[in-house]
Parts: C-alpha cells; sequence; structure tokens
C-alpha cells in the first residue's frame, strides 16, 4: 500500500503547478500544521501510542520520499499539542523538512517533549491557533493544511463549525484523525462528527483510529497523502453517517459554564 501511495504522490506532484513565491519567502509544497490532542480523556497508553505514531511517521523512508517527490521537494512543519487551550510549552516551531535529517530533527523534537495532558477538548481553539499559524511563516506554500487529532467532541470555546468555516475560508484544508479506541458511551460517532463538524476544503479526508495497533500506520499514511495531495484518492469520506448535532460536545459538558454557550447552564 504505502509503494502505491509513494508511486501516486509522485504523479500527483508531477502534475500540480507550482505557485509562483514573492522574493522574500521560501517556496514550499505544503505547509503543515499538526495538532495533536492531549486531553485529560487521553489516557498514558494512547497519548504514548499517539506520540510514537508522529515520530515514527516523520521518519519513515516512505515520508521522506513523500516530501523529496514534490515540485520544490521540501514542506514546513509545525507541531502543536492542545486541550481546553493551547499552551506556550506545547509548541514547536515551524521548520523545513527536505530530507531525513531534518525530519529525524523534527521527530527528535517531539520524542523529547514531556508526558502532560490537562482538561478540556476545544477543537474550536485549536483550529483558530493553526489558522494563525500561517500567518506567521516566511513560506508560500502550494497547500496549507492542519492535521488535527482528538477523542472526543468539542465541549469548550466557540462552536468548531464556525471556526472551522473560518479556516476554510482563508484556503486551508482540514483532515481528522478522530481516536477511538475507547470510545465514550454517549459520543460513539466521533469519525462522523471530524467528517461532518470539524474537517473541509478540498480534497480533505477522515481517517478514523479504531484499534491500539492502528496508530503507526494510520498516522504514516496521513502524513503521506497530505504531503502528496492525494487524499481523494486514496480514502474514503463517511458520507453515509445520519446529520450530527455540531453541538452536542458542548451540550454533554452542562455542568461547566461556558461563555460561549450560557443558555446551555441554565
Amino acid at each position: 500500500m504505502l509503494d502505491m501511495l509513494s508511486l501516486l504522490a509522485c504523479f500527483a506532484c508531477a502534475q500540480a503547478a507550482p505557485m509562483p513565491a514573492p522574493a522574500d519567502t521560501l517556496a514550499v509544497d505544503v505547509e503543515l500544521v499538526l495538532a495533536v490532542d492531549i486531553s485529560l480523556s487521553m489516557n498514558e497508553k494512547e497519548f504514548a501510542l499517539q506520540r510514537a505514531g508522529y515520530v515514527e511517521a516523520l521518519r519513515h523512508p516512505d515520508f521522506i520520499k513523500a516530501v523529496r517527490s514534490g515540485t520544490n521537494g521540501r514542506i514546513a512543519l509545525a507541531y502543536f499539542e492542545w486541550a481546553g487551550t493551547v499552551r506556550d510549552d506545547a509548541i514547536l516551531a515551524w521548520q523545513i523538512i527536505d530530507g531525513s535529517d531534518s525530519a529525524n530533527a523534527f521527530a527528535d523534537r517531539i520524542a523529547a517533549r514531556p508526558f502532560r495532558s490537562f482538561r478540556g477538548t476545544s477543537i474550536s481553539g485549536a483550529l483558530a491557533f493553526g489558522a494563525d499559524l500561517f500567518e506567521k511563516t516566511a513560506f508560500a506554500g502550494v497547500r496549507r493544511v492542519i492535521d488535527i487529532s482528538g477523542d472526543g467532541p468539542n465541549n469548550i470555546g466557540p462552536p468548531v463549525t464556525g471556526t472551522r468555516d473560518a479556516a476554510l475560508a482563508k484556503g486551508i484544508v482540514i483532515n481528522g484523525l478522530p481516536i477511538l479506541i475507547s470510545p465514550s458511551p454517549t459520543f460513539s460517532h466521533l469519525d462522523s462528527y471530524y467528517e461532518q463538524c470539524v474537517t473541509g476544503g478540498p480534497g480533505s479526508f477522515v481517517l478514523p483510529i479504531y484499534a491500539a495497533s492502528e496508530f503507526s500506520t494510520a498516522i504514516r499514511r496521513k502524513l503521506i497523502l497530505e504531503v502528496s495531495g492525494i487524499g481523494n484518492a486514496m480514502t474514503a469520506r463517511i458520507d453515509a453517517a445520519p446529520p450530527i448535532d455540531c453541538l452536542q460536545g458542548e451540550r454533554d459538558r452542562r455542568f461547566f459554564s461556558d461563555p460561549y454557550f450560557p443558555e446551555l447552564d441554565r
């Protein structure tokens, strides 16, 4: 499967028309933000598997081959961890990835981070933070992508659909990695929620994880698809699901106060 992904990646990149970059910017094939859930609903095993999945994916020869196969042969990558908010010490700033040395260096920075989590799940906050990161780069990307993982719905901050739509209006693509290893008994349709309420943009996709054994392969596959820009070619969207209440997470958090939803506290 990964050999096929590599071939498709080369084909897709060969067909893409490069965007001219201003003189003071560096042209890259994609500006990619990795937004990683570290909320308290993630147990230590899931968090460790998620962290290892990103580290292994960045080091993998197929990921590096996909990067090198692009028109410019490089991408810009940023990483942050989020829960109810994004803390300053949870951000790894933009770095150019153009081969195994730079990919391994970024993977080392992720691997060296301490394990920590805190309460709340603000997907809307994470999307807003990720979108803002694109305003602070010296890169000109053919594509701009936010890759967001999570194991629960938005339950803090403004509605996720509004923040998603604001990002899409800026030309940002949002892909999702919903984690359903230990789904909530009151919210078991997280894959459909990510499909209908979180992700969007040309070629966007949702890649659910249902078992711990799927972490490494799924994250590697997702990163290769994002670098290659061929999400629609290899990933089926969840079109058959019934309509989802995109405010269900906020409604379920009825025991906590949220200034954005005062009517839910009455």
